[in-house]
Formats: structure tokens, sequence, C-alpha cells
């Protein structure tokens, strides 16, 4: 997704990309994206929420330290959400190849090899 001010005029559309209008913490944007507009709008308004958290939490005065701190928590999210699903797939792959052995096993006590 491109983002620009919705001062600077809004972008044409080039190729397939969709071009919403959003409003993120009280500023319009318009978003180009090759996503759905219902996409668009639902990262926006996400954004937009973790925003408001930060300043409900901590008042800041400048737009800019609330859209940082927020990008650091939204960022702190994802690597943790990475690094569970990388666990995750490594707990899977030990038990697959758990799974393989005792297949390959009882193959064997079937077919009567020791």
């Amino acid at each position: 997704m491109d983002a620009t001010s919705a001062e600077n005029g809004a972008p044409g559309a080039k190729g397939d990309k969709n071009v919403v209008q959003v409003t993120i913490f009280g500023h319009p944007y318009v978003i180009r994206g090759e996503a759905d507009q219902g996409y668009i709008l639902e990262v926006a308004a996400f954004v937009d929420q973790r925003m408001r958290e930060i300043t409900e939490k901590l008042p800041v005065a400048s737009l800019s330290k609330v859209a940082i701190l927020a990008s650091l928590n939204i960022a702190d999210e994802l690597f943790k959400e990475r690094a569970s699903r990388e666990q995750q797939g490594t707990v899977m792959q030990d038990r697959a190849s758990t799974l393989a052995r005792l297949a390959a096993r009882l193959d064997e006590v079937i077919d009567g090899r020791p």
C-alpha cells in the first residue's frame, strides 16, 4: 500500500490498484493498494486505533511521536507472532518426524521384521 496525504491531492489509480480515502488519527490520507477496499479500511482503522491507544496511555503532543510509538507496538506484535509461528513450525516438524519413525516401525512390525 502507498499512502499520500490528502492535502497533496489524490493519486490516480495505476493498473489494478484500489484508491481509498481513509482517516488516521484525524488526518485524511489517500491509500493506493492492490488489496480490496475493505481490507485497506480495516488496516487503516487498526493503525488509527493503535495511535489512539498510545495517546490514552501516554499523552504525546507530536503526531510523529504517536505514529512512531504505534509503529513500534505493531512491529513488536508482528515479531512476537512470527517467533510464535516459527516455534510452532519447529514443533510440528518434530512431531511429523516422530510420526514418520513410528509409521516406519509399525510397518516393520506388521511385516514381521525385528
